[in-house]
C-alpha cells in the first residue's frame, strides 16, 4: 500500500531515490521498479529494516537491477552528505518526531537542488476523530505526538526552499478502520478485536492483495472527503 504516487514524479535513470522512516520498505520497493539509478531506506527500527530486507529480497530483488540499501539511521541526524539525493521520501513520519522542523532542515539538506521532496502525513480531520475516541492512540511510546494542519505544515517546508507542485489525499478506506481500531482501543490491544473490526481488517488485507478495480475507484472517489493522509510534492528550487 503505497501512500506516494510514484506517476507524479518526473523519474529518470540517473536519480538517486532516499525514503526517510522507510518501515518495511512499502515506498523503497516501489520505487526500486522504477528506472531510477539507486534507492535508499532509512529508518530508527531494526526490526522494520529487518523485515524491508526480507520482502525485498523475496518479491522485489529478481524484477529489478536497480541497487537497493537499507540503513539503520535518525531523521534528525541524516548519515548522508548535503544535496544527496534528487528525490526525498517522507512518509508518515513527521507526526511521530517532538522537532519536526528539525527533520525538516535534514531533508532540506540532503535534497539536491532542483530535486523533489514528497512527504505525507495524517489529515487533520480523521486523525482528530482518533484522537477524540482513544487518548492512548496517541499517547503510545512512539505514537503521534501532533496534528498537522496541512497549511501550516506546507508553509514551514516552503520556508525551506520549496516550492509545491501537487499535493492529493489518499487512503479513505483506512480511515474507518482507524476509527473503529480507536473505538475499541482496549479490547484490539488485548488480542481481543470485535467482529466489525476483525472483518474491516480482513477487507483491508483483500484490497491490498488484490487491488479491485471498484473498491480502487471508490476510495479515488472517497480520499477528497476522507482520505486519512495528506500528500505534498514540492520542488527544491534551484539548478537541477
Amino acid at each position: 500500500m503505497e501512500t506516494i504516487d510514484f506517476d507524479r514524479l518526473t523519474l529518470t535513470p540517473g536519480m538517486r531515490v532516499l525514503d526517510v522512516g522507510c518501515g518495511e520498505g512499502r515506498h523503497v520497493h516501489a520505487a526500486a521498479l522504477e528506472n531510477v539509478r539507486e534507492v535508499v531506506g532509512v529508518d530508527i527500527g531494526r526490526e522494520s529494516l529487518t523485515a524491508a530486507r526480507e520482502d525485498y529480497a523475496k518479491y522485489i530483488a529478481d524484477e529489478t537491477d536497480v541497487p537497493v540499501t537499507f540503513a539503520a539511521g535518525d531523521a534528525l541526524r541524516l548519515p548522508f552528505e548535503d544535496g544527496s539525493f534528487d528525490v526525498v521520501c517522507c512518509t508518515e513520519v513527521l507526526e511521530h518526531i517532538p522537532d519536526y522542523e528539525a527533520a525538516l532542515d535534514e531533508l532540506r539538506r540532503v535534497c539536491a537542488p532542483g530535486g523533489t521532496l514528497a512527504v505525507s502525513v495524517p489529515r487533520e480531520g480523521p486523525e482528530r476523530v482518533c484522537w477524540a475516541l482513544s487518548e492512548e492512540y496517541h499517547q503510545v511510546e512512539g505514537g503521534h505526538v501532533r496534528i498537522f494542519d496541512r497549511d501550516e505544515l506546507r508553509a514551514a517546508i516552503e520556508r525551506r526552499g520549496f516550492r509545491r507542485v501537487d499535493d492529493h489525499f489518499a487512503h479513505a478506506l483506512h480511515a474507518p478502520y482507524w476509527w473503529l481500531k480507536c473505538l475499541w482501543w482496549d479490547r484490539d490491544q488485548r488480542g481481543d478485536p470485535p467482529l466489525p473490526l476483525r472483518a474491516y481488517d480482513r477487507f483491508l488485507e483483500w484490497d491490498v492483495l488484490e487491488s479491485p478495480r471498484p473498491v480502487r475507484l471508490l476510495e479515488r472517489a472517497l480520499d477528497p472527503l476522507v482520505g486519512k493522509s495528506v500528500v505534498y510534492y514540492f520542488e527544491l528550487e534551484g539548478p537541477a
